[in-house]
């Protein structure tokens, strides 16, 4: 929450909305996890971390507090902490540790994420959920390896072997319980809050078949190799997850391995062994993972599909566009001057005209508008393209810079300028036609760099607001250029496409020379 602001009571009401039904889920998974529990370590099968690490993924680690002070609140009202005079502190922070490590583990991704080029695909998505959902499990798991080694009368576990095995059940514990919680609870809030973000691909019969298919006969090898007295041995498993994963995405790929972990879960709950169930449950992680990014890896590739029918249908528009201003050019060079000295000799006459007689003030009324049309006439030249080649989609800022860059990169290095675009959250969604916002960041870069001339810097930033997303294209004025010719007609073009957008564009100019177009876009998914 930005320094200074006050959340409204909507937004207030919201959080403890959020709050409220993580509690309750928080005592039910809690609940549920016990039957994977046992003396000395931590539960095998832990779906709270599930819930823990959606709601700080989806809703901010700003919850991180407020979620620990849930879950200390809960294990109290249970039963399951009881503070003791001499090391209530102790206990405390035990409880609320996890949760302050996933809080970190999240950020710290995110932060990296921010920082990362556009072309890093390490942090592109979904990698960066996938990197945070083990990262998070590891990071409370070191969070209490101090408190094992110093403290072992808490946890009941005294020798080496003891800690280390406590220490791996938590980590896989609350790793099965992220990767098989968390997706779904993401999915569902996506649905909820942007319903047209990511539209729901369905698979054909055929594809069903198949992936029904290649699942049962994993799920018969891998059981046949347990009759014969091998065991449950995760690997036929694997790699039926990973063909559904890699054929079907995500989704698929959960839901194959929801299947594996309804068989393998009843199995290991309740008396059995530590060492056999961790064993156990290690195998089922190790699924989980490897269907999972198999999974993101086909994502990724039907993402990168469509980014490059959207390139294609960029460089068609772009074509277009480079027509079209071959002839704004020639048309506007050839009346900007006159037209620029009729509108202002229009203008001021038709002021003078005021309280004259009828017929001159009409006339000079006329003449004003006739100048005013002339003005239009111009604007209209962008409308030569015709409609735009693609439709209003959800758009990320990222891409929307990424579609820039390429194409007012040139013009600004031919100008002596550089283009610095900063750091900006992934997650910040528009809807539009990229092809005409992209025209309206180009002609206002295009403007900025002809302000701040060679060997100045045009800086691109966004960041989210309420229910907006603001853009800033920032340059600082050099006072001994002189004014561009021209009467201003790429402003009047964005203003009219971001207007159509929905948003507004301002211009102001701070007492550091420093001049901002500021524009402001309707977020998707952000209620009112």
């Amino acid at each position: 929450m930005l320094a200074g602001r006050h959340p409204t009571a909507s937004r207030l009401r919201t959080d403890a909305l959020l709050l409220a039904l993580y509690a309750a889920g928080f005592l039910l998974a809690h609940a549920i996890a016990v039957r994977w529990g046992g003396d000395g370590y931590y539960s095998l099968w832990f779906p709270a971390a599930g819930l823990r690490f959606a709601l700080l993924w989806r809703a901010g680690v700003r919850f991180t507090l407020p979620v620990a002070a849930v879950e200390l609140a809960a294990n109290l009202a249970t039963g399951a902490v009881v503070l003791r005079s001499e090391d209530w502190v102790l206990v405390v922070l035990s409880v609320v540790r996890p949760a302050l490590a996933y809080g970190l583990a999240i950020y710290a991704v995110q932060w990296l994420t921010r920082g990362a080029k556009a072309d890093d695909a390490f942090f592109a998505p979904p990698m960066p959920f996938a990197l945070a959902s083990v990262a998070a499990p590891f990071a409370a798991a070191l969070a209490a390896l101090p408190q094992a080694l110093l403290r072992p009368e808490l946890t009941g576990v005294a020798d080496v072997r003891g800690v280390v095995l406590s220490l791996s059940a938590f980590t896989i514990g609350d790793l099965l319980g992220v990767l098989l919680v968390a997706p779904p609870l993401l999915w569902v809030a996506d649905a909820v809050l942007a319903p047209s973000a990511r539209p729901v691909r369905r698979p054909s019969p055929a594809l069903l078949v198949e992936a029904f298919g290649v699942l049962l006969a994993g799920l018969g090898v891998a059981g046949g190799l347990a009759w014969i007295g091998l065991g449950l041995q995760p690997a036929p498993a694997l790699v039926a997850i990973a063909w559904v994963g890699l054929r079907f995405g995500r989704v698929a790929a959960w839901a194959a391995l929801l299947c594996v972990a309804a068989i393998v879960l009843p199995l290991s709950a309740g008396a059995m062994d530590t060492g056999d169930r961790l064993q156990l449950h290690l195998g089922l992680a190790t699924i989980a993972v490897a269907g999972y990014l198999a999974g993101s890896f086909a994502d990724a590739q039907i993402q990168a599909r469509e980014d490059l029918a959207r390139r294609d249908r960029l460089l068609f528009q772009a074509e277009r566009l480079k027509t079209l201003r071959a002839m704004s050019v020639a048309v506007i060079h050839e009346i900007s001057q006159p037209l620029s000295t009729l509108s202002i000799e229009a203008r001021h006459l038709h002021e003078s005209a005021q309280g004259a007689s009828p017929e001159v003030e009409k006339t000079a009324a006329l003449i004003h508008a006739k100048a005013r049309q002339l003005s239009d006439l111009v604007r209209r030249l962008r409308r030569y393209g015709g409609r735009a080649v693609d439709q209003p989609t959800p758009l990320p800022l990222t891409a929307l810079f990424d579609s820039v860059l390429p194409l007012a990169g040139p013009e600004v290095t031919a100008l002596g300028a550089r283009i610095t675009i900063e750091p900006l959250d992934a997650d910040i969604l528009i809807e539009g036609q990229e092809v005409e916002l992209a025209q309206a960041l180009v002609n206002l870069v295009r403007n900025a760099a002809q302000a701040c001339g060679r060997g100045g810097e045009v800086v691109l930033s966004a960041r989210k607001e309420g229910a907006v997303a603001i853009i800033t294209v920032a340059n600082r004025h050099r006072a001994d250029l002189p004014p561009q010719p021209g009467m201003g007609v790429g402003t009047l073009v964005a203003r009219a496409i971001l207007e159509a957008h929905g948003g507004t564009l301002t211009r102001e100019t701070g007492s550091d020379a420093m001049v901002r177009a500021t524009i402001t876009l309707p977020l998707i998914g952000v209620p009112e």
